[in-house]
């Protein structure tokens, strides 16, 4: 009996690890498709280098853009961010700052830098908002219009902002977001090339953190000295050179950064604007405007650009990341989940059988399943279940693959796009990358399964980061 038991113990632990080790081999093999698409399109179709060629070929050709940025007790970066859209190279646009509803110096500091003055905006309630207390607009920027109402959270803000922008297109952007200046004329372009089809646009985002600023513009691309967002700069590079690219490429991409994303504003508006009751809005918004197309019929395609067009700050703290990523957890499977009838149905195209399918994957099964395997399997081989080649497999599996991935990744971005001017920059970049897999990538998983279990309690805090704001100078040079 005894030894029976012990058979099928032995059987049970090494179906189990089959399991686990088949779901990482999955992940990592769709990760390799990801890269080899990518590579072929940044090899086939590279990026206009040139913002002069650029503005000859589509200055007289594109749309008024209404740039949206909420902001919530952003005093240290809200009026740094502004100046560099005030800078941006773009005939038509108007800047629309949302304060929801802060409770620091954001509105003051807005007021102070920029003259802004009490202002009527006639406008159309076309989406649901928390009520607008004022308007302001500025004597020195007649572009800037900041809009003071009470808080609602960003979702709510973006969906204000929507209703008075006037622009039949607007960006989304995180009011600590830094734009490079031709930032949206590289956006627009597939918008100008297609525009029968193509609704929204989103690209890449760069970290901040280690950069010079002078004068609202990135002048001096540099690396951050904290580990952590070192780990993020090529855990950003991978997930918007190579996936995001991918994905858009298979016509199945589900998310646009809420740090940057273009969309036409009329087609946002019958979607239904922003949901304000998920943590998750740019994702879901992104998953809805396919429900809505493939619904409708129309030929539509939602595009991603790999040029890195903003800069964002990101946490250096191990409590800001882990509530950060819990919280994009959570909007990951609360947008899976309002949408989950399109997973593999046909009805709903490419984004039904392979972009929802990856989301189910990755976030809904994913975690739960790694952390799994990071506990069972050691403990499996230490009391003798589990046999030493099933073991060696599963660390093949978790380490060997993802460093091959993170150092092609960041190999592919400095060929194609070649934004970092040091080679010493580059080579500590090489070992972060094969460092984060130790421990790092780790972390992230639990903080993924924390974000999960607070999905499935309905409970979590949007969280918040302590920010330094964007010096004008670098750690690496200090202003004369």
């Amino acid at each position: 009996m005894m030894d029976a038991l012990l058979g099928g113990g032995i059987l049970a632990a090494q179906a189990i690890s089959l399991v686990i080790i088949t779901s990482g081999v999955l992940q990592n093999a769709v990760q390799l498709i990801q890269f080899s698409v990518a590579a072929r399109s940044l090899s086939r179709d590279k990026p206009v280098e040139s913002a002069a060629l650029l503005w000859r070929r589509y200055g007289n050709l594109v749309p008024p853009v209404a740039i949206l940025a909420p902001a919530y007790n952003e005093e240290l970066t809200v009026v740094q961010s502004v100046r560099t859209m005030l800078a941006l190279r773009y005939p038509r646009y108007e800047i629309i700052v949302i304060n929801d509803g802060s409770s620091d110096n954001t509105l003051n500091r807005l007021i102070e830098a920029f003259a802004l003055e009490p202002s009527v905006r006639a406008h159309e309630t076309v989406l649901h908002h928390a009520p607008i207390r004022a308007v302001y607009t500025s004597r020195d920027f007649p572009s800037l219009v900041v809009i003071d109402k009470k808080n609602g959270g960003k979702a709510d803000a973006l969906n204000a902002g929507i209703s008075l922008a006037r622009a039949p297109v607007f960006c989304a952007i995180d009011a600590d977001t830094l734009l490079e200046p031709d930032a949206l004329l590289r956006a627009v372009r597939p918008m100008i090339e297609d525009p029968a089809r193509v609704i929204a646009v989103g690209g890449s985002i760069r970290i901040a953190n280690g950069c010079r600023f002078e004068a609202g513009r990135i002048t001096e691309i540099g690396l951050p000295r904290n580990l952590l967002a070192l780990f993020q700069t090529v855990e950003y590079l991978r997930a918007f050179l190579v996936a995001r690219l991918a994905w858009s490429k298979a016509g199945a991409l589900t998310i646009i950064s809420g740090a940057f994303g273009v969309f036409r504003r009329g087609l946002v508006i019958e979607a239904g604007g922003y949901r304000t009751d998920l943590v998750g809005e740019d994702m879901e918004l992104v998953v809805r405007l396919h429900h809505h197309m493939q619904r409708s019929g129309k030929a539509y395609r939602i595009a991603y650009l790999p040029e890195p067009l903003a800069f964002t700050e990101v946490p250096e703290t191990l409590r800001a990341l882990a509530s950060q990523r819990a919280r994009w957890q959570r909007g990951a499977l609360e947008s899976y989940f309002a949408h989950k009838s399109m997973t593999l149905n046909p009805r709903y195209g490419r984004v039904g059988l392979l972009g929802l399918l990856h989301m189910l994957l990755v976030y809904v099964v994913g975690p739960p399943l790694e952390v799994c395997g990071y506990i069972l399997i050691p403990l499996l081989w230490l009391g003798g279940f589990l046999s030493l080649p099933w073991f060696l497999a599963f660390l093949a599996v978790t380490f060997a693959f993802g460093v091959a991935i993170s150092v092609a990744t960041l190999l592919l971005a400095e060929r194609q796009l070649r934004r970092f001017p040091k080679i010493s920059q580059l080579a500590l970049l090489l070992a972060v990358a094969v460092l984060e897999n130790f421990g790092y990538r780790q972390l992230n998983t639990i903080w993924r399964l924390k974000g999960w279990w607070q999905f499935a309690r309905k409970r979590g805090e949007w969280g918040t980061m302590t920010r330094k704001g964007f010096a004008p100078s670098s750690p690496d040079r200090k202003s004369k």
